[in-house]
């Protein structure tokens, strides 16, 4: 389809800038690897100039606004976009014919149109496209274009999309050979399993003297991350186009438009724009084609940003999960067995489905020595929203289910669940249910006796009681009535970077000249800055291994190679392992250029303070003095060491290259009567290998044990029939100020001898261990099993 409006933008629009796209960052911030300099980036958020994607403009810019399907399952049978094109004010509506290269992308499977043709598999999927000269013209004109649809039942269920049983018994178990039933319609042509993990370790129907089981279920988080996806498309007048986008990686999204477009990487450009939060949600495309898409076709700049409600059907979300355990134990509670099924629900496309499986069910049984362990982990196709990563990323779902499970064995054993966690940790040199080998320290047991050891928070005074410091006190609904106090315990652990064979690298390219007298670094990776800090640690490095104060981080984007995905706790070890490999081999060109000018010999020579000195810290000369008028520069990539598939059959194998591991205990004051809770404490334990950045650090820690609280509390996409019920911040509830508690922290640092500095990720092991204690402690409140999550007041009080 065609419009009326064909214009060219000149080539010079490839050397403009908009406004808001990324400038260099810099600070007068010291500090290297161990301290916690200033964020470059920190002042300008917190004053408000910070630019993000939704806030880039250019003159003669278009507005583009996607038209979603409001059924989750039918078919296209027809797409008129006569009146639409008639608005005046429009200069183009697409729909699927108009994708210029293959209509389809996918960031592990291929398996979704950029906009759907001849059937849509979830409401909100993408169907046509407008541009027009103002954004409320777009959204009119979109609603103008009539389609009509052959809608078809959903299905929303994933049990029943493989064709599995209900659970009416807790010892039967699935086939192990997934058949679709043929009750079941195919979502898509080949089926709708994702993938079936199956894990067999010893002997899982072993004896066991105590046996407990359960079902449990997790529902559809969302990362709700503040910015809304958004991003600015400008033609180069050749052919090509500059995508600036917030998003988490830059290449994979290179790629997957290159392929939609059927253009060569040259021809896309990608630059990111400032992010406003990402926890997952920007792994995958959102608006990228089809911004292009608009660009190319009208040879003009085309801004598009999602408002709220859009947003909720343009990114991923967390897979719900129903999960069945059973778990056996001897009468001293050393765990026998481990057997499970995970269900987990991806939604109408793959995403990052087949890894959220690998993860839960690799480290599906928890930071446990277990001999005997049956898994069957499931990703599976409903009509159901995509879903895909999300912070924690497959273990957050079962570490709710084992934990459980932990407490519900304590308690038929009579013994304290501290205890029985601490007799069944991991430590180093463990085997996990996938035949791996645990080859670094793993403080499981550290971690429970350290939070045991930490001071309880103050019981209410019943003689002098602060309202506001009761559930619902605020609302003056209690004056302590009813209120019961609950303490829960939760350990867990998981992998850090991309596992399962994958070759997970970075990239970084490192540039030092002697400017104005001083030496100046520049840094430049296509790793996301999300909000995480990354762009702190790469100044940090750079100081640490170079001995230069003044180091500027160059704007993210394609012209470097890949810093893989801000995702999987992964940026610190990896690109700061790029960023470390550049600047030592940067440091080795400087010690030749220094040996030209020096007698002196350098075999034991650091860079200190802008300077190069001896072992015993004299000075030979200065930095800049050894580099005169030369410019150095090194790219590296940084490769963790490799992991590999693990076997089909029996789900053995090295899959993971690092794990992290962390402790919660919560305390919850629960009003009983009224199903009110208060999370009165959240204390943490976490080793993360060595703290780069001590203060980023014990952000990352807080900021996930929130998020982590919220699944357990109030977080939930409530989807009925396949359709979103609550896509707003009004009714989508998230941990507020007033909800989040006070965060006691303890970090601990046992290095890892195969990760740079001996670092481990730190951003998403808080978020899967906080959750499962705040639901402990409510459990022992009010002595109720509260199998799914988020814990609702009517869970409590059973109205």
């Amino acid at each position: 389809m065609t419009t009326p409006t064909q214009a060219t933008t000149p080539a010079a629009a490839r050397t403009r800038t908009p406004i808001g796209a990324p400038g260099r960052l810099e600070n007068d911030a010291k500090g290297g690897v161990g301290t916690s300099p200033q964020r470059p980036d920190g002042a300008l958020k917190v004053t408000g100039e910070f630019a993000y994607s939704s806030d880039l403009w250019m003159d003669n810019m278009l507005w583009g606004v996607t038209l979603r399907s409001p059924h989750p399952f039918a078919r296209i049978r027809a797409v008129d976009i006569a009146a639409a094109l008639a608005t005046p004010g429009v200069v183009a509506v697409l729909t699927a014919a108009d994708v210029p290269g293959r209509n389809v992308f996918g960031l592990e499977l291929s398996d979704q149109p950029v906009l759907a043709d001849d059937v849509v598999r979830y409401q909100g999927e993408a169907v046509a496209l407008v541009a027009a000269d103002h954004p409320e013209i777009a959204r009119q004109a979109a609603k103008k274009i009539r389609v009509d649809y052959q809608v078809w039942e959903p299905i929303t269920d994933a049990r029943a999309a493989l064709g599995h049983p209900t659970w009416n018994r807790l010892h039967d178990h699935p086939a192990e050979d997934v058949e679709l039933s043929r009750s079941a319609a195919a979502i898509h042509p080949k089926g709708n399993l994702v993938r079936h993990l199956k894990i067999r370790k010893g002997d899982p129907d072993e004896a066991a003297d105590v046996v407990v089981r359960g079902e449990y279920s997790v529902g559809m988080q969302d990362q709700a991350f503040l910015g809304p996806e958004s991003g600015l498309a400008v033609p180069d007048g050749e052919g090509g186009v500059d995508l600036y986008v917030a998003t988490q990686w830059l290449h994979v999204d290179q790629r997957q438009i290159c392929t939609a477009l059927g253009l060569t990487p040259d021809q896309v450009r990608l630059t990111l724009a400032g992010v406003g939060g990402a926890f997952g949600g920007r792994e995958d495309l959102s608006m990228h084609v089809h911004g292009c898409m608009l660009a190319l076709h009208t040879g003009k700049p085309v801004k598009m940003v999602y408002n709220r409600e859009e947003s909720f059907f343009g990114h991923v979300h967390r897979h719900p999960a129903e999960m069945r355990y059973e778990h056996g134990a001897t009468r001293d509670g050393t765990l026998v067995f481990v057997n499970c099924d995970i269900y987990f629900d991806g939604g109408a496309y793959a995403s990052s489905t087949p890894a959220v499986v690998g993860n839960g069910g690799t480290m599906g049984i928890g930071p446990y020595v277990v001999p005997n362990v049956r898994i069957d982990a499931y990703g599976v196709y409903t009509n159901n929203p995509p879903c895909g990563a999300m912070r924690g990323f497959g273990s957050v779902q079962t570490a709710f289910a084992y934990e459980a499970q932990m407490d519900l064995l304590a308690a038929e054993l009579g013994m304290d669940p501290i205890d029985l966690r601490v007799r069944n940790a991991m430590a180093e040199g463990s085997v996990t249910p996938h035949g791996q080998t645990i080859d670094s320290p793993a403080p499981v047991a550290e971690l429970l006796q350290r939070l045991r050891e930490m001071p309880l928070p103050a019981e209410p005074d019943g003689a002098d009681i602060d309202l506001r410091s009761l559930p619902g006190g605020v609302a003056n609904s209690t004056h302590g009535e009813g209120v019961k106090r609950g303490v829960g315990y939760a350990v867990t652990y998981k992998n850090v970077a991309f596992s399962e064979g994958f070759d997970d690298y970075s990239t970084a390219r490192v540039q030092i000249e002697a400017h104005q007298g001083n030496p100046l670094v520049v840094v430049h990776t296509a790793a996301a800055e999300v909000g995480q800090g990354l762009v702190t640690i790469e100044q940090q490095i750079c100081r640490t291994e170079l001995g230069v104060e003044n180091v500027i981080v160059h704007p993210k984007n394609t012209d470097v190679g890949s810093g893989g995905s801000t995702s999987a706790s992964r940026q610190t070890y990896m690109t700061g392992g790029a960023v470390k490999l550049a600047c030592e081999a940067v440091r080795d060109r400087i010690l030749t250029l220094a040996r030209d000018r020096t007698d002196a010999p350098l075999d034991d020579a650091a860079l200190v303070d802008g300077n190069i000195v001896t072992p015993s810290g004299a000075v030979l000369m200065s930095i800049a003095d050894a580099i005169g008028e030369a410019v150095i520069e090194e790219t590296r990539e940084h490769h963790h060491r490799p992991t590999e598939e693990i076997d089909p059959e029996t789900g053995q194998g090295f899959a993971h290259v690092q794990y992290s591991f962390s402790a919660h205990r919560a305390v919850v004051d629960v009003d009983t009567e009224l199903g009110l809770l208060k999370v009165v404490e959240l204390a943490c334990v976490q080793d993360v290998g060595k703290a780069l950045n001590a203060d980023a650090v014990v952000g990352q820690i807080q900021g996930g044990s929130a998020q982590g609280m919220g699944l357990a509390i109030m977080e939930e996409i409530v989807v009925k029939d396949g359709k979103i019920r609550n896509p707003s911040f009004t009714d989508y509830l998230i941990p507020t100020i007033l909800d989040t508690p006070p965060m006691p922290i303890q970090v601990l640092e046992y290095a890892d001898p195969h990760a740079p500095y001996g670092l481990r990720g730190v951003g998403e092991a808080p978020t899967i261990s906080s959750g499962p204690a705040v639901a402990a402690a409510i459990r022992q409140a009010t002595g109720l099993p509260l199998t799914r999550v988020p814990i609702r007041p009517e869970h409590i009080t059973g109205t």
